[in-house]
């Protein structure tokens, strides 16, 4: 929670610290997450999720378990109740039970970490999710990527493959993305060892050390990176691609972390971004105009930059009376990203000539 929600304070991440950290949790596939907290906490997230995955066509029910504090539970302490729901996860025979913790919890004291560490023959993990104490849905991501990084260990050798780290899984548009950083990927060699974490079950953790280069969906998750880079000596890139020369760049920076030669790579993608913005050469020379995709939200200055590199290879003319462009939020990733945000460019300059 943030303690001054003005729209000038307010992170473009702010949310539940819980649901952020649900969201990575519970794409380890043969783990339980227990919610150690009120029902209401559980309830309010696995709908969220599960409707999120029938969006993306994916029919998959959430694996999770409350402890369903209630007000005798919150006088006189709920770690009895941790003790029982944990076993009960433990009787779904999991490979991995992740005990977040929630708001209430934190305020009455519950050690849910003394707790997990009792030896239960399968690793039982604290995500510390506490919001009250400053935490957004970004802290809670983090704190989850953390945590689950605690089964990995450093590998023996190293692949020449990346590790995809912290993809939006309530995203729409998460599959196009992966496709679209395989797509580069592949211009250099390189494949992906693991989305992490994403579609994956315990086993696959332990690969995590195993790649030579970690590929971190935004910036805000270098502290991420970093720890990843502490704990298993994997350098990072800080962000998927963005832009027309962001994404050669990206294939640069990957390349010289894992000693390519980018060159090549670098000019086949150039051509093939020639030849994407040829296909809309209908729109090119028409007049637009750049706003904000919603009063809440700040400016973002790296999607003005995507968004002028891109009207300025199409000679677009920026004018307050142009067709009005929102900002993409989240930046497109790659080319394939860029092309389906010129689509829908194409749609509102034909919609303002009809007006």
């Amino acid at each position: 929670m943030n303690s001054n929600p003005s729209p000038s304070n307010s992170s473009r991440f702010e949310g539940c610290t819980l649901t952020g950290a649900l969201s990575v949790t519970t794409e380890v596939r043969d783990a339980v997450s227990v919610i150690h907290g009120p029902a209401g906490c559980t309830h309010h997230n696995f709908s969220l999720l599960h409707a999120t995955h029938l969006a993306n066509d994916r029919l998959e029910v959430p694996r999770l378990l409350s402890t369903r504090l209630t007000e005798n539970g919150i006088i006189f302490g709920g770690e009895d109740a941790l003790e029982e729901t944990v076993a009960q996860a433990l009787s779904l025979s999991p490979a991995a039970v992740f005990v977040l913790s929630t708001c209430i919890v934190e305020t009455i004291g519950d050690d849910v970490a003394a707790i997990c560490a009792k030896s239960r023959g399968v690793p039982v993990i604290p995500v510390p999710t506490a919001g009250f104490l400053g935490g957004v849905f970004e802290t809670g991501v983090m704190n989850a990527l953390s945590s689950v990084a605690s089964l990995a260990g450093p590998a023996d050798e190293k692949t020449l493959s990346a590790n995809l780290i912290g993809e939006k899984n309530l995203e729409y548009g998460v599959e196009e993305n992966a496709a679209e950083i395989v797509r580069l990927l592949s211009r250099l060699g390189i494949a992906v060892n693991l989305r992490f974490v994403r579609g994956i079950e315990t086993q696959d953790i332990r690969r995590l050390g195993s790649a030579a280069v970690n590929i971190l969906r935004e910036p805000a998750l270098r502290p991420v990176g970093e720890d990843l880079e502490r704990r298993l000596g994997t350098p990072y890139v800080d962000s998927f691609p963005a832009g027309l020369s962001g994404t050669c760049r990206f294939l640069e920076e990957v390349g010289r972390i894992c000693g390519i030669d980018a060159t090549a790579a670098v000019e086949e993608e150039q051509s093939h971004q020639a030849e994407m913005l040829s296909r809309f050469d209908d729109i090119a020379g028409s007049r637009v105009c750049f706003r904000s995709p919603h009063p809440m939200l700040r400016g973002d200055p790296g999607a003005e930059a995507i968004c002028t590199e891109c009207a300025e290879a199409l000679n677009l003319i920026v004018d307050p009376d142009g067709a009005a462009i929102p900002l993409p939020y989240p930046a497109p990733v790659g080319t394939a990203g860029l092309r389906r945000m010129l689509h829908r460019w194409r749609v509102l300059i034909r919609e303002k000539r009809r007006g």
